[in-house]
């Protein structure tokens, strides 16, 4: 007879984690809070309003025609095409879209490939200080090094002397992001073409995350890498329609890359996503056959910010420049209550119990935690919903 075999229950097997500093993160934490106390959430960046139902009437006709199998691991042809198509439309670079465009799994799933897909252990990857928090836990997920460079504090323009400097002959790749989250500084043409100089003797990568690239106010324009063929020749670009489209719980993006990073990039998508929602991408591609809707994006989003700003300028908050994205940071160091002296993260948590409004501390996009009083509300949401909140705002 067999004895059985018995396992200890006293606990479950122990391993290493793989990313032994990271909890759970600040938008999880403030969207309970925000719940929890009936709070006006403004802090995780999503819309609160529909997206255009031509949008969901094209995904259902294309379920209704059968569309809902597995979608080619590049992504569906239709779709590749008018992303290509817009691309050159915009900013003037031809991306073949059977070998050059890849669909993704929204916009952090394609950040996490790339960086996968071209770094190893010992390599560095530089990312610029604050950004958006899926960068370090990727490259640390890859076994590479994150080299953390400040942007500069107040405008949080790029300070292209420190990432010079922070280069070494570790350095595999460079991650940009543009109109940046959380500060909404857009990177001007100077920027890029001094980037391209500094990168030009160089071997090194560019992941650029172009996730809010139709959110641009006027006077300023998308600087896309797309636009300068030295940045281009080395760059994975990454786009999201669930932020150009109102659609986030989508999860649907794309990167544009040459050929030769597209391969390997492709080499890692297929095995850690395959393929794509296949209904959601034709119904894309349908939509997308009229510009209008990402070509008047800006518009739309401008009247949301100036709204807001004007409501906020009513208060002791100080505006921080917003030339991009739906996210408006502000300074709360003017305020003149004990309030003041609180930490970035101890004062969006009484901002959410005491006046109803809930933000994201700046200082969490940080790695070192750095506070400068500054706070990032979301106002990519109905004019109803920012009016309450300016309304509990006007307390202060």
């Amino acid at each position: 007879m067999v004895k059985p075999v018995t396992m200890r229950s006293e606990s479950a097997p122990t391993f290493p984690s793989r990313l032994p500093h990271v909890g759970t993160t600040i938008f999880t934490v403030m969207s309970a809070l925000a719940a929890q106390h009936q709070a006006v959430n403004l802090g995780q960046g999503f819309p609160d309003f529909p997206c255009d139902p031509k949008l969901v009437q094209a995904v259902t006709q294309a379920m209704n025609a059968g569309q809902n199998q597995y979608a080619p691991m590049a992504g569906v042809a239709p779709l590749r095409t008018t992303v290509a198509a817009k691309i050159e439309a915009l900013y003037g670079r031809r991306y073949d879209a059977d070998a050059e465009i890849t669909v993704t799994a929204g916009a952090t799933q394609a950040i996490l490939t790339a960086v996968l897909c071209c770094t190893s252990p010992g390599d560095e990857v530089i990312v610029l200080d604050p950004c958006y928090d899926s960068y370090v836990p990727n490259v640390e997920l890859a076994g590479a090094t994150a080299i953390r460079v400040p942007l500069t504090p107040g405008d949080f323009h790029p300070d292209l002397d420190k990432i010079a400097a922070a280069i070494s002959p570790k350095t595999r790749a460079l991650i940009i992001n543009s109109p940046h989250n959380p500060s909404g500084t857009i990177w001007s043409a100077a920027d890029m073409q001094r980037l391209q100089e500094l990168l030009a003797p160089t071997g090194i990568l560019l992941i650029s995350d172009e996730v809010y690239e139709h959110i641009v106010y006027a006077p300023g324009r998308h600087e896309s890498v797309a636009r300068y063929p030295g940045l281009a020749a080395r760059a994975f670009i990454v786009s999201s329609f669930g932020k150009t489209f109102h659609v986030t719980g989508w999860k649907v993006g794309y990167v544009a890359a040459p050929a030769d990073l597209t391969a390997e990039f492709r080499k890692v998508h297929q095995f850690n996503v395959f393929s794509v929602n296949t209904a959601v991408q034709y119904g894309l591609a349908a939509y997308m056959s009229d510009p209008t809707p990402y070509l008047d994006l800006a518009r739309f989003y401008a009247g949301k910010r100036d709204l807001f700003r004007a409501g906020l300028e009513q208060t002791r908050f100080r505006l921080l420049p917003c030339e991009g994205t739906y996210f408006q940071s502000a300074s709360f160091a003017d305020l003149d209550g004990p309030e003041r002296n609180l930490s970035e993260a101890d004062f969006c948590q009484w901002l959410t119990r005491e006046i109803g409004v809930a933000a994201i501390p700046v200082s969490a996009f940080y790695g070192n935690g750095f506070d400068q009083k500054a706070v990032r509300f979301c106002f990519a949401k109905k004019e109803d919903t920012l009016r309450a909140a300016l309304a509990r705002l006007a307390r202060l």
